[in-house]
């Protein structure tokens, strides 16, 4: 008997990752209540195993006296002495009980209570697997839909795809497989109960994760990400190394990385940018493909005027204001978005010329000065010089008067 319990045992430890421990612990507790449906109680009953051989013994501490009165508590003298020559009135004994005497009811019960601590150990086991799968991505295969939900078989447990979290335009269909982000575990009296998701942003940053070796070992930095599912995704990068370069290192040769990550979200966009500290430039480089001219920001108001070539407003905008709504999205601020025209009559932006800088402007303009003054200063020069020779000719030629009388 104790080698098949010991065998049964290891099969359940295995298939169910329930360890012995628990289950001897389970067959102990079984055992006390066999004996305390057979006997009435079982306060004085103890159960000995042998973790290693599963050999276990049941006794019950039982008071010596002349007269019984209760038959679970006492046991005379003359019982007694064909346990131990030792044993005397007002003495304990430690009775030895046969299980095989447990009536049917008892065994039941017994029975009763062990499957019921390996369907609640079981349900424990899972529950801390997937807990610890929480914010990761895993493969499931498609069950079955349920009205608007799908289930999704994750190996040992089944998972929900609530309608909120499809994807619009998504189908599925049964035995297909599939990756999901694991939102929530809840522990229920029926199993953990698993919620998964298509539509959250950390399914693009785990896939990333999966197929970008920087991004896993933690070169490459997911800073943020912004996503409308199904549409387009933004995510702004950084490199922790100067020799790696944090865009190319998730677009892969020849955008093998990307492709591979658009193939999983069924053909949606995205696109990758540089993240920086200085706003403007996260600012100018989350709008991208459109190309901006200034970027006013203000940290502390998390606000921001954009202004853009008025042929690439639409282009700013995106379709739908996707392409700002994303961008706001991604870097936390409130962007406002005007055209150079809008910008010039608003007051809000001046511009130079196209060929000439800010800079260039500034030294024309100190240039033009200097030159004005130092045409002034020659007019100047040029009228004092005619009238001091007018006023020094009759000086010199009574100088040379006086030099001829002398």
């Amino acid at each position: 008997m104790s080698r098949e319990l010991r065998e049964a045992l290891d099969i359940l430890e295995k298939e169910k990752s329930i360890s012995k421990d628990t289950l001897l612990e389970a067959i102990e507790q079984s055992l006390i209540q066999a004996c305390k449906n057979h006997f009435g109680k079982a306060d004085n009953v103890h159960v000995t195993i042998d973790p290693e051989t599963c050999d276990f013994s049941v006794y019950a501490d039982r008071s010596i006296v002349e007269y019984v009165e209760d038959p679970a508590m006492e046991i005379s003298l003359a019982d007694a002495l064909k346990i131990t020559s030792r044993a005397e009135i007002g003495g304990m004994i430690q009775v030895p009980i046969q299980s095989k005497e447990f009536g049917r009811i008892a065994t039941q019960n017994a029975k009763n209570v062990i499957l019921q601590k390996i369907r609640e150990e079981e349900r424990k086991v899972l529950y801390d697997e997937y807990y610890g799968k929480e914010k990761e991505v895993v493969t499931g295969i498609v069950q079955r839909v349920m009205g608007k939900n799908v289930s999704i078989n994750l190996g040992k447990a089944d998972a929900v795809l609530s309608e909120n979290e499809q994807v619009k335009g998504e189908t599925f269909q049964p035995t297909e497989r599939i990756k999901v982000y694991i939102l929530e575990v809840k522990d229920t009296p029926k199993g953990p109960r698993i919620l998964v998701s298509r539509t959250h942003p950390g399914l693009v940053k785990r896939l990333f994760e999966s197929e970008v070796a920087e991004v896993k070992d933690g070169t490459v930095e997911i800073k943020s990400i912004a996503r409308e599912a199904g549409s387009r995704t933004k995510i702004a990068v950084w490199s922790n190394d100067p020799d790696v370069d944090a865009v190319g290192a998730c677009v892969g040769m020849n955008g093998a990385r990307v492709n591979a990550v658009v193939e999983e979200l069924r053909g949606e966009k995205i696109d990758i940018i540089n993240w920086d500290e200085n706003p403007a430039i996260l600012i100018e480089n989350a709008l991208s493909p459109a190309k901006v001219i200034a970027v006013m920001a203000d940290p502390d108001e998390k606000t921001a005027l954009v202004v853009v070539p008025d042929y690439q407003l639409s282009l700013a905008i995106g379709k739908e204001g996707q392409n700002a709504r994303l961008a706001a999205r991604l870097t936390g601020f409130k962007i406002d978005i005007k055209s150079e025209t809008q910008a010039k009559e608003a007051g809000d932006f001046y511009d130079y010329d196209d060929d000439e800088t800010a800079e260039d402007a500034a030294e024309a303009s100190a240039e033009e000065t200097s030159a004005e003054d130092s045409l002034t200063e020659e007019t100047e020069a040029e009228e004092v010089s005619e009238e001091v020779p007018v006023e020094e000719e009759p000086q010199a030629q009574e100088a040379g008067e006086n030099e001829d009388e002398e």
